[in-house]
């Protein structure tokens, strides 16, 4: 299971990720309580995120296990709460994990989105919908969210940017055209996003130019700093003030209020 996903990671890797992203969010759920309130997802408390999370894991792993090729309805969220949500969750969470590891690479079987690999597309999307989470049960401890490793961090903004916005229902749209660029200062990853009316967004990574090849676009916004707070600003886990803001404020605003991947 060595084949690149995302930006730089492999498939192992990012299983690794959900592993580790997976002990995280338990024990930190496990400290705050399951009436604590979720400060990044104001309308949970923390047994509404580990229902929201326990059946996103056991969906997923069903998708994996039973080779689903077509849309498959989950169970639904568990209506367990304290210790026996928490074992709930941690078994799920396992149970995942170990059909990641032991599918194969020519998995065949349903994706939320297009992809040439839905091994690598399971392996990513769980190692990120288990990060954010994560961030949103440290949130509930009082201290935020803590630091995300920077690899991961990138390969998130990536997804987000080039794999989730780069659809026909996203809703982040300009009256005219503009550019947001979001610039890494430790790994060194930059995306400029196209923004229109209608059209989806166009994300380029890298340094796009134009004529020649060597003027480079002057973006609108551009959001700058360290993966990990791009990342948790980007998915809404952090505020705007946690990176640097150069340029139009109301373009970044827009992201805010439209940019939410929801489950549906």
């Amino acid at each position: 299971m060595d084949e690149n996903t995302g930006v730089n990671m492999k498939i192992s890797e990012h299983i690794e990720a959900l592993e580790t992203a997976g002990r995280a969010l338990a024990d930190a759920a496990a400290g705050a309580g399951p009436d604590a309130d979720v400060p990044t997802c104001p309308e949970w408390r923390i047994r509404d995120l580990l229902r929201h999370v326990s059946m996103v894991h056991r969906w997923a792993t069903d998708l994996v296990v039973e080779r689903r090729t077509a849309f498959h309805p989950g169970a639904g969220e568990p209506k367990l709460d304290g210790a026996e949500l928490l074992e709930y969750f941690r078994e799920g969470h396992t149970a995942l994990v170990e059909a990641l590891r032991a599918a194969p690479e020519t998995l065949d079987c349903w994706t939320v989105l297009p992809t040439a690999s839905p091994l690598a597309f399971w392996a990513r999307r769980q190692a990120h919908e288990t990060t954010v989470h994560r961030a949103d049960a440290e949130s509930a401890l009082g201290a935020g969210p803590g630091p995300v490793a920077a690899e991961l961090a990138a390969d998130g903004l990536d997804e987000l940017l080039r794999a989730f916005h780069c659809q026909d229902g996203s809703r982040l749209h300009t009256p005219e055209p503009r550019i947001l660029r979001l610039r890494t200062t430790d790994t060194g990853d930059v995306w400029t996003v196209h923004l229109s009316a209608t059209e989806p967004p166009r994300t380029d990574r890298g340094h796009p130019a134009t004529g020649a090849g060597t003027v480079l676009q002057t973006p609108d916004t551009e959001l700058s700093g360290p993966a990990d707070r791009l990342y948790l600003t980007l998915w809404n886990r952090l505020p705007l003030s946690a990176v640097t803001l150069t340029g139009d404020e109301d373009l970044a605003h827009m992201w805010r209020e439209n940019s939410a991947v929801t489950w549906s």
